[in-house]
């Protein structure tokens, strides 16, 4: 069958605002079909095989009663509520057991009929027996109570659920915080920490450049004294040396003068040369040095004592020198 066949025939169905689709045996509402029919606000879609409504049907905000009756209902769509229209609803002999929540959002409903339904037991409590206009009309009082009352509940659920999502949310979001707050506290004290370990290293060095400059300038002090006591030993070492050297020189030129004059004296005086014209002049004076000698026993005994006070005196100033 056409898609302008089923719009013939649903005209065929069409009787002023009602559409009649009852005993079609359909297992689905044409509802592509029933949108172009804005003016057929009754819809019977009574004793049929429908065993669900797709959630197109919800767009069919024109209709204001609609019959569901004697089908294999088991659920209504989620956003049945959209039918704002709707004030009759014929659901007897279905497989209801509950009804969405968007139901207590059918503001215009005055007239309803949930008999034969397994319905849960606080709905079909609110939805009563419905056995005549009056209880229907209770039924549907009281049903869009009781939904309402759920609906106020999934909203407080749902609130509640926000404000958990919220707060597991601000908690997350503090945990970062601190998590971030602590790990940037650990990398400002690992800076610090580096900073201080390369400040002690710099402290380190200069401490012992320092110290090698203090080592440096001692060692210097010490090798200055040491060069001037050095210096002044050497002075004073050289001093003595040239006294003793100049003595011991004065001393060898004498004696060698000595054994000169003792070598011609005797020369003249025990060889056969005593009675040469040279020697005369030396046997005269040999004689004479004898006799001056003699005559200055005194002064040489004097002048010996004298001498070797001075001599003990330069080896005992030697010898401090020395130590």
């Amino acid at each position: 069958m056409s898609k302008n066949s089923k719009v013939l025939n649903l005209k065929d169905k069409i009787s002023g605002n009602e559409m009649d689709l009852s005993l079609c045996n359909l297992t689905e509402v044409p509802v592509r079909e029933l949108a172009s029919f804005t003016k057929a606000t009754v819809l019977d879609l009574s004793c049929n095989n429908i065993t669900s409504l797709p959630p197109e049907f919800c767009n069919l905000t024109h209709l204001v009663k609609v019959d569901l009756s004697k089908n294999q209902l088991t659920s209504l769509p989620d956003d049945l509520g959209n039918l704002t229209n709707l004030q009759h609803l014929d659901l007897y002999n279905n497989k209801l057991n509950v009804l969405p929540v968007s139901f207590s959002q059918l503001r215009s409903l005055k007239w309803l009929d949930l008999k034969d339904n397994p319905l849960e037991a606080g709905l079909a409590k609110a939805a009563g027996d419905c056995l005549d206009e009056k209880q229907c009309k209770q039924c549907a009082s009281k049903v869009l109570q009781h939904m309402r009352a759920m609906q106020d509940e999934v909203d407080r659920a749902r609130e509640k659920r926000l404000m958990r999502e919220k707060e597991l949310e601000r908690k997350k979001e503090a945990k970062q915080r601190e998590r971030e707050a602590r790990e940037k506290e650990a990398r400002k004290r690992e800076k610090a920490e580096e900073k201080e370990k390369r400040r002690k290293e710099y402290n380190a060095q200069m401490a012992a450049v320092a110290a090698r400059e203090q080592q440096k300038k001692k060692n210097e002090e010490k090798k200055k004294k040491n060069g001037q006591a050095a210096d002044k030993k050497v002075v004073a070492e050289s001093a003595p040396k040239a006294r003793r050297s100049l003595i011991g020189l004065m001393f060898k030129l004498l004696v060698l003068l000595l054994l000169g004059l003792a070598g011609v004296a005797a020369a003249c005086r025990l060889t056969d040369l005593q009675k040469e014209a040279v020697c005369v002049p030396v046997n005269v004076a040999v004689d004479d040095s004898l006799s001056w000698a003699r005559e200055q026993e005194g002064v040489v005994r004097q002048l010996v004592q004298n001498l070797s006070s001075a001599a003990k005196e330069f080896l005992e100033s030697t010898q401090a020198s020395k130590n």
